[in-house]
C-alpha cells in the first residue's frame, strides 16, 4: 500500500532526474588544427576517434594567411592568428564562419603574430614575433590596450607558445636564447628566465602547456622532443617524448593524454600523458588535407543552460514532488 501511495512521487522524481540528465548533457569536445600551406585553415576531427569531420575555416577564410595559433574565446567563438596579414581573426564557434579581423592589422604593432591566450583578466594576449613583444587587445572589442610584455624584456626574442601558469603568471617561449621566460601575470614585468637557456637541451621552444601534473611541457622544435620541467621551480624533469619531427601545438585531452601536432610529418600524435609511451597517431598523416599542422586546440565542453521554459518547467515539477510527498503523508495512517 505505501508503495502505492509513493508511485506518483517517485515517477516524478524519476521524470526529474531524467530532466536534469538532459539539461547537462554535454557537447563532444573535438579537436580543432591548425595548418598551413595548400591547407592554410583550421581542421576539424572527431575529439574521441581522430576520424576527420570538416574543414572547419576554409583556406585562407576572411584573409586567413599562415595560422599559427588558435583558441577559443569566452564568447565561445574561434580566434587564429594569421602570421602573413599581420591579425588576429574570429570565427563562428558553431560553424567556422568569418566574422571579423578582430585584431586588425599592425594593431598596436602587431607583427607576425603566433601564439595566442585570453587571460585571467578576459583580454587576449598574443606574442608579435616580429617587435620581440605580447601585445594586450580587449577581449570583447579586440581594441589594443597595452604592450603587455615590453619589447626585449628579459631577453625576450621570437616569442613563440604562451601560457598562463598556475600560479597566474605569463610563460612565453623565447626562441633567442632557448628558454621559456615568465612575467607577472598582472603588470607583465620580468620575472625570472623560468627555463634557462638550452635546460634539458631546449632549441627552439614552440608549443607550453602545463600539465594536469602541474609540470611544463615544451616543444623543442630542432630537436623534435617535448621536454618536461618542474612547474614550481622551472628544473628540468625528463625528455617526455622523443623522435618526432618538428613538434609545434601541444594540447592536453580531457582522457589526460598529450596530443602533439607532429609538423614536419603532417599528424597529430597521441602520447600517454603520465608516461609519455606512444599511444597512436591520433591523425593520421595527411587526413583531411593535413598539411604543416601549427596548433591544436579541443573545443570546451559546453553544458548548455536550460531557457526559461525548461526553468518553469522544473519549478512546476519540484511543486509537484512538494505537494505529493505532503498529501501522502497527510493521507498515510499512522503505524504504516
Amino acid at each position: 500500500m505505501i508503495l502505492n501511495r509513493s508511485a506518483g512521487s517517485l515517477s516524478v522524481l524519476a521524470a526529474l532526474a531524467l530532466w536534469l540528465s538532459l539539461a547537462t548533457t554535454q557537447a563532444r569536445a573535438d579537436l580543432f588544427v591548425g595548418c598551413k600551406s595548400a591547407c592554410n585553415g583550421v581542421l576539424e576531427y572527431n575529439g574521441t576517434t581522430g576520424a576527420f569531420v570538416t574543414a572547419f575555416v576554409g583556406a585562407g577564410s576572411g584573409g586567413l594567411n599562415n595560422p599559427s595559433g588558435l583558441v577559443f574565446g569566452p564568447n565561445g567563438n574561434l580566434f587564429v592568428t594569421s602570421v602573413g596579414t599581420g591579425q588576429v581573426l574570429e570565427y563562428n564557434g558553431t560553424t567556422g564562419a568569418f566574422v571579423t579581423a578582430f585584431v586588425g592589422a599592425g594593431s598596436g604593432g602587431l607583427s607576425n603574430p603566433s601564439g595566442l591566450v585570453f587571460g585571467p583578466n578576459g583580454n587576449l594576449f598574443v606574442t608579435s614575433v616580429g617587435t620581440a613583444q605580447v601585445l594586450e587587445y580587449n577581449g570583447t572589442t579586440g581594441a589594443f590596450v597595452t604592450a603587455f610584455v615590453g619589447a626585449g624584456s628579459g631577453g625576450l626574442g621570437g616569442p613563440s607558445g604562451l601560457v598562463f601558469g598556475p600560479n597566474g603568471n605569463l610563460f612565453v617561449g623565447s626562441v633567442a636564447g632557448a628558454q621559456v621566460l615568465e612575467y607577472n601575470g598582472t603588470t607583465g614585468a620580468f620575472v625570472t628566465a623560468f627555463v634557462g637557456p638550452n635546460s634539458g637541451g631546449l632549441v627552439g621552444p614552440s608549443g607550453l602547456v602545463f600539465g594536469p601534473n602541474g609540470n611544463l611541457f615544451v616543444g623543442s622544435i630542432f630537436t623534435g622532443q617535448v621536454l618536461e620541467y618542474s612547474g614550481t621551480t622551472g628544473a628540468f624533469v625528463t625528455a617526455f617524448v622523443g623522435g618526432l619531427n618538428a613538434p609545434s601545438g601541444l594540447v592536453f585531452g580531457s582522457n589526460g593524454n598529450l596530443f602533439v601536432a607532429n609538423m614536419g610529418a603532417d599528424q597529430v600524435l597521441e602520447y600517454n600523458g603520465t608516461t609519455g609511451a606512444f599511444v597512436t597517431a591520433f591523425v593520421g598523416a595527411g587526413s583531411g588535407g593535413l598539411i604543416g599542422p601549427t596548433s591544436l586546440t579541443f573545443r570546451p565542453a559546453t553544458v548548455p543552460e536550460p531557457g526559461s521554459g525548461a526553468l518553469v518547467g522544473l519549478g512546476g515539477l519540484l511543486l509537484f514532488v512538494i505537494v505529493t510527498s505532503r498529501s501522502v503523508r497527510r493521507a498515510t495512517p499512522r503505524g504504516l
